[in-house]
């Protein structure tokens, strides 16, 4: 009987060290080198890297509902499937010539991918990345469009906008083998990204050419897409843009949006109920990213050249900025542990990744890799606009 208990012992405790959950686990590009480390938040280290993944350029990644598979989108047009607990590429494919990104259907069941070349998107069933549309973008004037700012929305649905033709459109993705696509021409001047607020419900869409943003509700599209901002750079003297700021990912915080003023050293603070500009924070430089802590008390923010080694921590309440902090050269993104005690730091000019708490907003690690750039964590499985 004690053998039985002993081998019984063995087997269960074998088998609870062999598993895992996923839920802290994430990618780190590496894009040099075409792959990515698997990294494990709660105790932060790196589980080992998964290489093969094509030119990574401007990569980003989505996540399986169940977190356990990272789609990879490359800028060469691969798309990758990487299974995060055995850090082997699942599948691969290479769907287009230059894509910048893609989503992941509310369902979980279909991946699209915006493109560059040959423009337009293309959507894949996840399991088996088998594609399943082939959505053209061809604006009024006949000629083909990029794809930028693609995202996911309720309803299974994609919305992404054509930066040639200035329009939104959305793609309902119930029969996903006909798309239904609904069209909103004169969106605005070549926009170049977008994002989803938080409640999926409306879609804002930077524009390169204009001072101003596109805006459209996906509760009521038929009352179309309504220009906001208008102007925002009036009086300012336009400076050389060199970097375009991203907006995808949660920048909403307390009821107000934080958005990067295309060339200029600010943040645009925006009331979420009436659109309309509530306030602007000066910042230390062009900002690339301004990202919302999970309970939306900060705004961590990253910069264009020539202030690349910066980081400005900005307090949602005072519209303060309460801290500048020094990574290092080349900070390229961040990114917050799912609750938000701690945010990591891709420091690419260092290899390096930095990891700061952010009540004391002082570093507690740094993890050596090869020139980091995007950082993404399992949690954006369950996150709209992720």
């Amino acid at each position: 009987m004690k053998k039985v208990l002993l081998l019984l012992a063995l087997l269960t405790g074998g088998c609870a060290s062999a598993l895992r959950g996923t839920g802290d686990l994430g990618v780190v590009i590496e894009r040099a080198d075409g792959r990515v480390q698997v990294v494990e938040t709660t105790t932060r280290h790196i589980l080992g890297e998964v290489a093969g993944l094509g030119d990574l350029s401007h990569a980003s990644v989505v996540f399986s509902r169940d977190e356990r598979f990272a789609f990879i989108f490359g800028r060469d047009g691969g798309l990758s499937r990487v299974d995060l607990l055995t850090r082997q590429v699942d599948k691969r494919i290479v769907q287009a010539g230059n894509s910048i990104g893609g989503a992941i259907s509310q369902d979980g069941k279909l991946v699209a991918v915006g493109n560059y070349e040959p423009g337009g998107v293309r959507v894949f069933d996840a399991e088996t990345l088998e594609m399943v549309a082939d959505i053209p973008a061809i604006g009024a004037d006949g000629k083909a469009s990029k794809v930028v700012g693609i995202e996911d929305a309720p309803g299974q649905r994609f919305v992404f906008s054509l930066f040639e033709a200035g329009e939104i459109r959305i793609a309902d993705m119930k029969d996903p083998r006909n798309p239904l696509i609904t069209r909103f021409p004169n969106a605005g001047d070549r926009p170049y990204d977008a994002l989803v607020t938080p409640d999926g419900r409306y879609y804002i869409a930077g524009l390169f050419g204009e001072d101003g943003m596109a805006l459209l509700d996906l509760w009521h599209p038929e009352a179309g897409v309504k220009r906001i901002l208008d102007h925002y750079g009036k009086g300012r003297e336009p400076l050389p843009v060199y970097k375009m700021p991203h907006l995808e990912g949660w920048s909403v915080a307390g009821g107000r949006v934080f958005l990067p003023a295309i060339g200029g050293h600010e943040l645009l603070v925006v009331d979420t109920a009436s659109w309309k500009e509530v306030g602007r924070v000066a910042v230390a430089g062009q900002p690339v990213f301004a990202e919302a802590r999970p309970d939306g008390r900060q705004i961590w923010v990253n910069f264009a050249l020539p202030h690349n080694h910066l980081l400005q921590v900005i307090d949602t309440e005072s519209l303060q900025v309460v801290k500048t902090l020094e990574p290092g050269k080349g900070v390229m993104h961040m990114e917050f542990t799912p609750r938000g005690e701690a945010v990591w730091v891709s420091v690419r000019d260092e290899d390096r990744v930095a990891v700061y708490r952010t009540d004391t907003l002082e570093p507690v690690d740094s993890l050596g890799m090869s020139k980091p750039s995007g950082l993404f964590f399992t949690p954006r499985a369950h996150r709209i606009g992720f």
